[in-house]
């Protein structure tokens, strides 16, 4: 029997983790806040909710926020870890629906994939994103339907396998990094259709489009450049996804 844990990083989301949290816990009972050195009340609004919280001093990144969000489900005796952002743009209610599919194919990394709710999706980040799907997917060398969504369902251990950085500077770049690597390893990747959730009241998004996508193609080249551009990735990251 395995014991899956939810991780969320959140950095100042005063107005919409206390909401998030109660709704995860309705999913699985081992939920994780990494508070990434918060200004707001970001920590306040968990009070009384049977949450694991871990705080940051300063803030880390969400890579770094992540991963000992990670460690900390695998320090508890999780094998299995759900991710998800804590601004609301996830259903936790879908987490059932990410790990069917993750018990289906274990271990591999299940993604919750937004972008075929195109409709539903601010235009300049549903560019943004399949500009990075093109690139990420041909690094992979597999058709990958939303690279850029964090509500995820990993394998607890390719946290501390994976060779990827999860400095401040990696932040947004991480959950592009791990994907390709954890495709170069032989894991199985799947996309799960979900909600695409983008509401006019929340919060500006801390990913930003134009800075992060720079520095997620410069990761990537970087690999290409190692393999020799892996043209065979290419090609088979062009195939139907």
């Amino acid at each position: 029997m395995r014991t899956a844990a939810v991780v969320i990083p959140a950095y100042n989301e005063s107005a919409t983790i206390n909401d998030v949290v109660r709704r995860a816990l309705a999913q699985l009972p081992l939920v994780i806040v990494v508070d990434d050195g918060s200004t707001d009340a970001t920590a306040a609004a968990l009070h009384g909710l049977p949450v694991v919280l871990l705080r940051n001093e300063s803030n880390r990144g969400k890579a770094g926020s992540l991963r000992r969000g990670a460690d900390e489900a695998v320090r508890r005796g999780a094998d299995v870890i759900v991710t998800l952002d804590g601004d609301g743009q996830h259903r936790p209610e879908d987490i059932p629906l990410l790990l069917e599919a993750w018990r289906a194919a274990p271990p591999g990394i299940v993604i919750g994939s937004r972008l075929h709710a195109r409709a539903a999706i601010p235009v300049a980040r549903y560019c943004a994103n399949r500009f990075a799907n093109f690139w990420i997917s041909w690094a992979a060398g597999k058709p990958i339907a939303d690279t850029q969504s964090g509500f995820r369902v990993y394998p607890a251990g390719l946290f501390a396998r994976a060779r990827v950085r999860y400095g401040a500077a990696a932040s947004f770049v991480f959950e592009s990094e791990i994907l390709i690597e954890a495709a170069h390893s032989g894991v199985e990747i799947v996309c799960v259709p979900i909600n695409a959730i983008y509401s006019a009241r929340a919060r500006p998004s801390h990913f930003r489009p134009v800075v992060d996508i720079a520095r997620i193609v410069r990761m990537v080249a970087w690999r290409l450049i190692a393999r020799g551009l892996y043209l065979q990735g290419l090609v088979r990251s062009l195939r139907s996804r």
